[in-house]
């Protein structure tokens, strides 16, 4: 497997690779790593469609990319995902996939399209104060001191980060900067997390930097995730006659581990409660998405909060089995284990019946949610709550099955040990109701009449997940598998606890990439996985960023950072006429 850059190769098929027909694959989840590996093992590993089967220990496909109308429940929800235009495993997986609503085009066309005709943007990021837009909102208002802490981070080798937490490498100067507002409830990482993976988010978006106030850079599919990727997807590969095998719990893969070599020979599963197992040969390859962010979600409901006390669940356990087995297939209790109390775990699914919240609405997003166009364009922060609570409303409606009255908006809280501002418990201990009546009160709804839409406008799930944060976990090399350890034969691991260099994960693209360069090595599949966009090896993305983090001021008016130091010594009139006067223009230092 190797990375290629460009379009040379994007729009090139691969040649049958040697041996394929006398192989089988065995995709452990059905999530969207697992359904994006089955697609390339037929797209780009010529493989049969029926000699590829997926386990999933639920009675539907999509992991974590869920979406759906519970009939005793309602609409629910467990999060929404942003994405990008440089998600190139991503949309090269969906430039291959059939549009559901219409027909000749892609997913990728239609995602396409959508997202010119109504793109986002945020006309209010933060509030406070019962639904005041946050006076500095928009700026990111970094002092000199975090700036400089902030390339420091981006600096330092990974080697030098294992197992450092976020707030180890920067001072209060930077937690108190709008930055880190917008940073942490965009991407929800918390002052524990890793700061290597913060690092890696640093240098994969520093072409974002001037748009996380307005979100400009988000796109966003036109229905949940569900609806719009996984259901044309999972239709795509059962075309191809590809075997889903729900209720099928894997609990061990059996793997004959020597130093140099290592061979999956058995599985281990429950179908439908009762033992089964299943032999392998060499050629019999296997695809592992091993932890999971959503295993052991509880619901609760209006007058219900969803229940805290849970299994480790089987994603889990299967990891910890395989762990046991061989150390280079990682150390799945740094993530699942001794998980701080101050984190995100819930989160909820609102379904407004009638429009009496739509003016509060309007009146931050300053778009009408019946419109049909994005309203939130992603989180809106309320910075004085205590929760540290938050919400987005997508383009509505938000499922086929909507009604034309109601609004779907999602919440969630990254702070679980405080209590609210208005219901003086904490998020964990919250019904459905209650949920409701925090966010509206942070919205400026008025308190008289909070009680009666909490309780007779609208319906809410309380989402319970208590592995929601473990991606971000602070972590040390070796604490991840890399997607195919050294020396597998027919053995990968995919989806975001696997390793892979550069990218990032709780994203779409981490789930898609490891699946592709997993079927790409171990079918020695010879077309090039893209690699991740190299904006922070591009000295016109990072100039702008530069601009950008010093909220927009000129070269002449901010405390340089040491990169530009040497700039500063010789003067700027050296530069005039020369092609680095045009790139400081460009990037409006000058």
């Amino acid at each position: 497997m190797y990375h290629s850059n460009g379009n040379y190769e994007a729009f090139a098929n691969s040649c049958k690779p040697e041996g394929v027909d006398k192989k089988s694959a065995y995709i452990v989840g059905g999530g969207l790593a697992g359904l994006a590996a089955a697609a390339f093992l037929i797209r780009d590993g010529k493989m049969s469609g029926k000699k590829i089967h997926i386990f999933e220990e639920l009675s539907l496909p999509g992991g974590s990319m869920d979406g759906i109308l519970n009939k005793k429940l309602g609409f629910i929800i467990r999060g929404g995902r942003e994405m990008e235009a440089h998600f190139e495993t991503l949309w090269d997986l969906f430039r291959s996939v059939p549009s559901l609503e219409t027909k000749g085009v892609s997913v990728l066309d239609e995602f396409y399209w959508l997202n010119k005709k109504d793109p986002s943007f945020s006309h209010c990021r933060v509030i406070e104060k019962k639904g005041k837009r946050l006076k500095t909102d928009g700026l990111l208002t970094l002092t000199p001191t975090a700036i400089r802490e902030l390339i420091d981070l981006a600096l330092t080798p990974e080697e030098k980060l294992q197992d450092v937490q976020i707030n180890q490498v920067f001072t209060e100067d930077f937690f108190e900067s709008n930055f880190w507002l917008y940073w942490a409830t965009m991407f929800a990482f918390e002052k524990w997390s890793s700061a290597m993976e913060m690092r890696r988010y640093i240098l994969r978006f520093i072409h974002h930097v001037g748009a996380l106030a307005d979100m400009s850079s988000l796109k966003f599919t036109k229905y949940n995730q569900y609806e719009s990727l996984i259901m044309p997807l999972v239709k795509y590969l059962e075309s191809f006659g590809v075997n889903f095998h729900y209720d099928t719990k894997v609990t061990n893969v059996i793997v004959d581990c020597k130093k140099d070599k290592k061979v999956a020979k058995k599985i281990e599963m429950l179908v439908g409660g009762k033992k089964q197992t299943k032999a392998l040969t060499p050629d019999d390859l296997v695809f592992i998405t091993n932890g999971s962010i959503t295993e052991s979600t509880t619901y609760g409901d209006n007058d219900t909060p969803a229940s805290v006390k849970h299994e480790v669940g089987g994603s889990w356990d299967l990891w910890k089995n395989l762990a046991k087995q061989c150390a280079e297939f990682g150390r799945p209790e740094k993530f699942c284990d001794n998980i701080p109390e101050a984190n995100w775990v819930i989160s909820a699914t609102i379904t407004l019946t009638d429009d009496k919240v739509v003016p509060y609405i309007k009146n931050i997003c300053k778009k009408d949610p019946h419109s049909g166009s994005i309203v939130s364009s992603g989180p809106v922060t309320i910075k004085d709550s205590n929760w540290l609570y938050g919400f987005s409303i997508s383009r509505q409606p938000h499922f086929h099955k909507q009604k034309p009255n109601e609004i779907i908006v999602w919440t969630y809280g990254l702070l679980s040990d405080t209590e609210g501002n208005y219901i003086k418990k904490k998020i964990t201990d919250c019904s459905g109701a209650e949920l409701c009546a925090e966010w509206l009160y942070h919205i400026g709804y008025p308190e008289k009449g909070i009680e009666e839409v909490a309780h007779n406008c609208s319906s809410t799930v309380p989402c319970h997940m208590p592995y929601i944060s473990t991606y971000f976990m602070p972590r040390a090399l070796g604490d991840r598998p890399l997607v195919v350890p050294k020396g597998s034969v027919n053995l990968a691991f995919i989806g975001n606890y696997a390793e892979t260099e550069r990218d990032t994960v709780f994203t779409t693209e981490y789930s898609v990439r490891t699946a592709m360069e997993a079927v790409y090595k171990l079918l020695n599949v010879d077309r090039g996985v893209p690699e991740v966009f190299g904006s922070c090896f591009d000295v016109r993305v990072l100039l702008r960023s530069i601009y950008y983090l010093n909220d927009k001021k000129k070269l002449k008016e901010i405390d340089v950072p040491w990169v530009l130091k040497l700039l500063e010594k010789q003067g700027l009139k050296r530069v005039k006429g020369t092609y680095l006067e045009e790139l400081l223009k460009e990037a409006n230092l000058i």
